[in-house]
C-alpha cells in the first residue's frame, strides 16, 4: 500500500532525500518545487517503506489505507498530481536513486580556519540557515533574537490547532543545544547593538528577520478601533510577549476578514473553533478566555478575485470544510462565483468548493444565533470602514457598484500580507520591503548576508526557507573560500560581555531550555502540550530559575 502526503506538509523536502525509489515530487531540482502546495508521493512507484513517513518533521504522511475522516482525501490528491505525469524512468537499481559525481558545494577546505558566523533571526529561515552550517562546516554560530525566546513564526506564527506543523519547531531546536551554538536571546540588532558592532565580532552575519509588518488596506476608516491587522490577531491568540491581552476585542457577532489566504483562513477559523477543542493547545490562555465568552459566530472572509484566483491552499480549504461546529458558505450574489466553481475541472482550487452551501446573503440580517459559520465572499473588496468611535460595519463593492454595500461587523481585519521593515545599518528596499542582496548577499555590506522573508519578500512557508538558506549560505562559503569575508576585530568573549552590558533581558541556551521545562510543567499541570509565558516579565523570569532581575541598560 502506498503512502500519501497531507494537510501538513512543509515542503522541505526532507522526504525526498531519504526516498529510496525517487517517487516524491517535486523535487528541489524540478522546476515545479517551490509552486506546488505541497508535495506528492506516486502511488504508482511507491514501495511502502515508510521511510518519508519516519523523516518527515511535521508528521503528516500516512499509509493511505489508514487514513480517516477529513485525511481520507488525500489518497486521491497525491495521485491526482501525477495523472497527467509520465511515470518516472525505472532505476537499475530497486532500493536507491542512480547517483551522479558527488558534490559538496557547501563544505569548507579541511584546514580552512573555523569561521564565526552570526544568524540574526531564530525562526525557520535563521535555524534552516544555522543547520547548514552547522552540518556541513566547523563553523561557531551565535543565534540572537530580539525576544527572549527562540522560534520565530514557528512559536508565534502557526495557528495554534497545526500542532502537526509545529513540529518542525522541534526538529530545529535540536541545534539550539549544539555545542557549536552560542544563543544570545533578548537582544534587538540595529538597537542594543548596532549592525557594525556585530560584524566586528564576527566573520559573517546572516539576518533572518522575516516580515514583521502587515499591508495597509489603505480606505477610510482603517484606524479606527476594531479595525486589526492579521499580524495583530495571530500574535495575540500565539502569546507573543509584543501583543497584549487587550490587542483583540471581540465584542460582535460578525467579522470581516479582509483577504483569503491561508493566513485568513487561520483567523478566521480560530474565531470560530470551539473553544473546548482549542483548550488542548498550546494557543494563549487570554485568547482562550476571550473566545469561551465571544458573540462572535460569523466571519467573512473577502476576495477581490474569484475562487480561481484565491490566495488560500487547496490543504488549507479542505481543512476548512470539515471544521467540526462550523457551516462553510459562498456567498453566491456574484454569478461569477458559481459559474467558476461549477466550470472548474477536478483538482483545480475552484473545484473543491463544489457541495459547499451557496446563499445570497442578506447582511442587513444579524447572524443565526445557534450556528457559526464562515462566508466565503469572492469578487469583493472593501472601500471603508464604517463608524464614528469604533467600526461598525464594513462597506464592500459589490456588482461593480463603487457604492457598494455594508456588512455590519465589530472587527476588520486585514490580512492582506505581510511586510518586511527596514533595519538600522542595513540597506532596505522600500518598493519591495526586503534588504537588496545578490544571492543572498547584501548590497554593499561585506560579510552581511539575508535569509527568508527579509530576503525575497514574505512568499512561501516554513520549508520553502530550507532552499533559501542553501542557496545564502552557498553564497557565504564561496566568499570565504575567495578570501573576501572582513576580518572580526573582536572575539566571542567580548560580545557576550557586550550583549550582557547592552540587554535588558539577555537569555542564553540554558535559560531557554528552562524557560521550556516551565511552560511544559503548566501545560501538563493544565492537559495541554504547553501554556505559553505571555510576557517578557515572565520568559525572563523563568529563564533565570524564577528570579526576576531585569539588568540595568549601560552604555558601551
Amino acid at each position: 500500500m502506498t503512502y500519501a502526503i497531507t494537510q501538513t506538509c512543509c515542503n522541505d523536502a526532507t522526504c525526498v532525500a531519504v526516498c529510496p525509489v525517487n517517487c516524491i515530487h517535486p523535487t528541489p531540482e524540478e522546476p515545479d518545487f517551490g509552486t506546488t502546495e505541497m508535495l506528492y508521493i506516486d502511488p504508482r512507484a511507491c514501495i511502502d517503506c515508510g521511510a518519508c513517513a519516519d523523516a518527515c518533521p511535521v508528521d503528516a504522511i500516512f499509509p493511505a489505507d489508514r487514513l480517516t475522516g477529513r485525511l481520507r482525501e488525500y489518497e486521491a490528491v497525491n495521485a491526482g498530481y501525477y495523472a497527467d505525469r509520465a511515470p518516472e524512468p525505472a532505476l537499475a537499481s530497486p532500493n536507491f536513486h542512480a547517483w551522479g559525481e558527488p558534490s559538496f558545494h557547501r563544505s569548507l577546505p579541511a584546514d580552512f580556519a573555523r569561521l564565526r558566523i552570526a544568524v540574526v533571526g531564530t525562526g525557520p529561515a535563521g535555524m534552516y540557515a544555522a543547520e547548514d552550517l552547522l552540518l556541513h562546516t566547523n563553523a561557531e554560530v551565535t543565534l540572537i533574537d530580539r525576544l527572549p525566546v527562540a522560534g520565530g513564526l514557528l512559536r508565534y506564527g502557526v495557528a495554534p490547532d497545526h500542532p502537526a506543523t509545529k513540529g518542525a519547531g522541534e526538529t530545529l531546536a535540536r541545534f539550539h543545544a549544539h555545542p557549536r551554538v552560542r544563543m544570545r536571546l533578548g537582544v534587538e540588532i540595529g538597537e542594543e547593538i548596532t549592525v557594525g558592532e556585530l560584524a566586528a565580532h564576527h566573520d559573517a552575519v546572516v539576518y533572518a528577520v522575516g516580515a514583521p509588518s502587515d499591508r495597509r488596506l489603505g480606505i477610510p476608516g482603517e484606524d479606527l478601533p476594531g479595525s486589526v491587522s492579521a499580524t495583530s490577531v495571530v500574535s495575540w491568540y500565539n502569546a507573543h510577549p509584543e501583543t497584549g491581552a487587550d490587542a483583540v476585542r471581540l465584542t460582535a457577532e460578525r467579522v470581516v476578514v479582509v483577504g483569503n489566504g491561508n493566513v485568513a483562513l487561520d483567523v478566521a477559523r480560530i474565531l470560530v473553533s470551539d473553544p473546548d477543542a482549542l483548550a488542548c493547545t498550546d494557543i494563549a490562555d487570554h485568547a482562550l478566555a476571550a473566545l469561551r465568552g465571544t458573540p462572535v459566530r460569523e466571519v467573512v472572509l473577502l476576495g477581490r478575485r474569484g475562487p480561481e484566483d484565491a490566495a488560500y491552499t487547496s490543504p488549507e480549504l479542505l481543512a476548512l470544510k470539515h471544521l467540526p461546529g462550523v457551516d462553510l458558505v459562498v456567498d453566491d450574489r456574484d454569478p461569477r462565483t458559481g459559474a467558476s466553481v461549477d466550470a472548474a475541472a477536478d483538482g483545480e482550487k475552484a473545484s473543491l468548493l463544489r457541495g459547499v452551501t451557496r446563499e445570497t446573503v442578506d447582511w442587513t440580517r444579524a447572524p443565526a444565533p445557534d450556528r457559526r459559520r464562515i462566508v466565503l465572499r469572492f469578487h469583493s473588496a472593501p472601500v471603508e470602514a464604517v463608524g464614528t468611535d469604533a467600526v461598525r460595519a464594513v462597506r464592500v463593492t459589490e456588482d461593480g457598484s463603487p457604492s457598494g454595500t455594508e456588512i455590519a461587523a465589530g472587527l476588520l481585519v486585514r490580512a492582506i500580507g505581510y511586510r518586511g521593515v527596514p533595519l538600522a545599518g542595513l540597506p532596505f528596499d522600500e518598493a519591495t520591503g526586503t534588504v537588496p542582496h545578490e544571492a543572498g548577499r547584501v548590497a554593499g555590506l561585506p560579510g552581511g548576508y539575508v535569509v527568508g522573508w527579509i530576503k525575497r519578500g514574505p512568499t512561501g512557508g516554513i520549508g520553502a526557507n530550507r532552499a533559501c538558506a542553501e542557496e545564502t549560505v552557498g553564497t557565504l562559503l564561496a566568499d570565504a573560500v575567495a578570501g573576501v569575508l572582513p576580518k572580526p576585530t573582536g572575539t566571542a568573549q567580548e560580545f557576550r560581555r557586550l550583549a550582557r552590558r547592552r540587554s535588558r533581558h539577555l537569555v542564553d541556551a540554558r535559560g531557554l531550555a528552562a524557560i521550556d521545562r516551565t511552560e511544559r510543567a503548566k501545560g501538563r499541570d493544565a492537559g495541554r502540550p504547553r501554556v505559553k509565558l505571555a510576557t517578557v516579565p515572565e520568559l525572563v523570569a523563568a529563564a533565570r530559575g524564577g528570579r526576576l532581575r531585569l539588568r540595568v541598560v549601560r552604555g558601551a
